[in-house]
């Protein structure tokens, strides 16, 4: 007995040592019949043209995101390794939080030496700008730490000094900014404030004599907080402070301050600290500052809005001081703008992991021996995803109207950007966050695993919820807002005209009380139901905010009390708004494979809307059995969608280098080979 033992033992080193695999005494589990990976292309066909469908999609500047997508792929800086015979790039996340943020500047400085951010800052018009949106969403899909550093640098310090500044300050600082001989950052938030910017505790005062600013932290609270770029690379900053003049606070200004010298030494009269490790994102260096009594030249005050003049004189054309506040807050819409297009790239990257993953795994038998079925085959995976999908879609078309509405922006459309891009930002990033937890659980335990990027994205772009306004707080903006124009209108007795309001002109819209397949996915039947939901809410909230302040409550606590209402509004508006431009998109095209598919998506789009808003029930929209008949529809549409599913996520148009091993030869990926 021993010595059988003895002999298979030697046998089993023989083979390891031979690299043979040894005999099988059982048939069953020989290697041919192991489970092997099938590309979704053998069985899947496109249905439509998928190029015709990213031109939709991307909305502009397709070549040159191809380019830059190139640019990326050729260099070893940004991480290329093979993985299941295909070559990916993404960072290197096991890296220490101080290697992420070195390796992101030196890929900062790689894109600068090949022309990337030419023209941003020096170049004006909408063309300039779309190109400079199209160039920082790639930026993003590879890596959201290279595209926030990029961002704060063009986009809050760039604007910053090409907005709130002049001619002065357009000269000295614009064409050093856009070659990174000035790296800039934009310290508005402080610890003790992060939303309510009126009340930031920073100080700064005017000395005539010398003719400075003086800068100067009070307290604690009022240090500079999660400021990125001032941790280790920034070598100046924008100033959001208090400006008191002649013992008068004259509110929130911007100042230009050298926060450190060439060599990167930190100036005198600051102090920086680093924010430390977070839960993503370790490639920005975020910092916290303190100034005392930091003195400036008085042309570093960004004088668009107002100046102070040489003996001390506080002087603005804008005298109402809520006015000039949201003077100084209106060019900061372009931080709203890019993040809730960057949230659907990253959603897109998420799906399409997950929907070519699940074209290609098998799991469990329908028949006894029967084969293992496709993930997608599943109705309860489809439910898991399609859905998603068709609101990525339709939040695509809306990130491309926001893009365009920002960069044909006129005095007259600021507030109608204002109240969408809140809007917008606040639904589409909390979309991008439900849609990775969700493509994570779809890919299961190699979700987990950092290369394969649905698990790791969580972390990355959870912030966007957060930075340039708490989506619950925006959500409220844009329901004030609504409140306002509503108020107006009533008062003057004049029609609605803009924000999307023009539909309460109209007679309110009556609803059939059964609802076949047909009504539910007529565009007419959905438009109205989505235009019903906010006139409805709109109609309610500002009557509770009115009988509030009827029993003698402040408008503002009023709102406070109104919340619910609020909320249930600011989604009502944004969704609409998100429905009518894919309706925009899906009217102009031609008949064809295309539109059919648009239309599918987009009734998917509305359904899943309305079928996960409990306001239809709660206040009366849909009975109990028209619910039942949405969620039904919406059931058969994932059917209808499935063919398509590797179709659809093709049309994003990301190089198959920017998704993860597991969108493909999973199998051969995961080989000890590979490792």
């Amino acid at each position: 007995m021993s010595d059988n033992r003895a002999l298979r033992r030697a046998h089993v080193l023989a083979n390891h040592i031979l690299q043979s695999n040894p005999p099988s005494s059982n048939p069953s589990l020989s290697r041919e019949l192991c489970l092997q990976y099938s590309p979704p292309e053998l069985n899947e066909s496109y249905g439509f043209d998928v190029k015709e469908m990213r031109k939709l999609l991307d909305g502009h500047n397709v070549v040159d995101r191809d380019w830059i997508y190139g640019l990326m792929m050729q260099s070893n800086l940004f991480n290329r390794k093979e993985r299941g015979g295909k070559i990916f790039v993404s960072p290197d996340y096991n890296q220490t939080m101080e290697q992420q943020r070195e390796i992101t500047m030196k890929r900062i400085w790689y894109l600068l030496e090949n022309g990337v951010f030419k023209g941003w800052l020096t170049e004006t018009g909408p063309e300039a700008e779309l190109r400079k949106l199209a160039l920082l969403e790639v930026c993003g899909i590879y890596d959201h730490s290279v595209s926030i550093k990029v961002g704060v640098h063009f986009f809050l310090w760039g604007n910053a000094v090409k907005f709130f500044g002049t001619k002065r300050h357009h000269e000295k600082w614009l064409k050093n900014t856009e070659d990174y001989v000035v790296k800039g950052c934009f310290a508005m938030t402080e610890l003790g404030h992060g939303s309510n910017v009126r009340g930031i505790e920073t100080v700064t005062t005017y000395d005539p004599k010398t003719e400075e600013f003086v800068i100067n932290t009070p307290c604690e609270s009022a240090q500079k907080y999660w400021i990125g770029g001032a941790a280790n690379h920034a070598t100046h900053t924008i100033v959001f402070s208090q400006l008191h003049i002649n013992g008068t606070n004259q509110g929130v200004h911007a100042f230009i301050a050298q926060i450190r010298d060439q060599d990167g030494s930190i100036c005198p009269n600051i102090r920086i600290a680093d924010c430390g490790h977070k839960i993503g994102l370790n490639g920005v260096d975020n910092g916290r500052i303190w100034f005392d009594n930091l003195r400036i030249p008085r042309e570093n005050l960004l004088n668009a809005v107002a100046d102070v003049s040489s003996d001390g004189k506080y002087v603005s054309s804008i005298k109402d001081p809520d006015q000039r506040f949201g003077a100084f807050m209106a060019p900061l819409t372009s931080g709203r703008v890019t993040i809730a297009s960057s949230a659907i790239y990253s959603a897109k990257v998420g799906l399409s992991i997950a929907i070519r993953y699940s074209l290609s795994r098998r799991a469990f038998s329908v028949t006894a021996n029967g084969p293992e079925v496709l993930l997608l085959d599943y109705p309860s995976h489809q439910r898991r995803l399609l859905p998603l999908l068709a609101k990525t879609y339709a939040m695509s078309f809306a990130a491309n109207e926001l893009k365009m509405i920002y960069v044909k922006r006129t005095p007259e459309t600021n507030k109608a950007i204002h109240v969408v891009s809140s809007g917008f930002k606040a639904v589409l990033t909390w979309h991008n966050m439900h849609t990775l937890q969700e493509c994570r659980e779809a890919v299961g335990g190699q979700g987990v695993k950092t290369e394969n990027l649905v698990g790791q994205l969580k972390g990355e772009f959870d912030v966007q919820t957060t930075f340039e306004g708490d989506n619950n707080v925006l959500m409220q903006q844009v329901s004030k807002a609504l409140f306002a124009e509503y108020v107006s209108c009533k008062k003057r007795n004049k029609p609605f005209k803009g924000l999307g309001l023009e539909h309460m002109n109209s007679p309110r819209p009556v609803l059939p009380t059964q609802l076949t397949s047909s009504t539910l996915r007529c565009s007419q039947f959905q438009t109205n139901v989505f235009c019903l939901r906010e006139r409805d809410l709109l109609e309610q909230f500002t009557s509770e905010v009115a009988q509030l302040q009827g029993r003698g409550e402040s408008r503002e606590f009023s709102f406070l009390l109104s919340h619910q209402l609020a909320e249930d509004l600011g989604k009502a508006f944004t969704e609409k708004a998100i429905l009518q431009t894919i309706l925009d998109a899906e009217a102009k095209l031609p008949t064809g494979s295309v539109k059919d598919v648009l239309g599918l998506v987009r009734s998917m789009y509305a359904l899943i809307s309305l079928e996960e808003d409990p306001s239809l029930l709660r206040y009366g929209y849909l009975s109990q059995d028209n619910v039942g008949d949405v969620r039904r529809e919406v059931s058969k549409l994932c059917g209808e969608l499935r063919p398509h599913a590797l179709a659809l996520v093709t049309s994003f148009g990301i190089p198959d280098s920017f998704l993860s091993p597991i969108a493909f030869n999973w199998v051969e990926a995961n080989a000890w080979s590979s490792v």
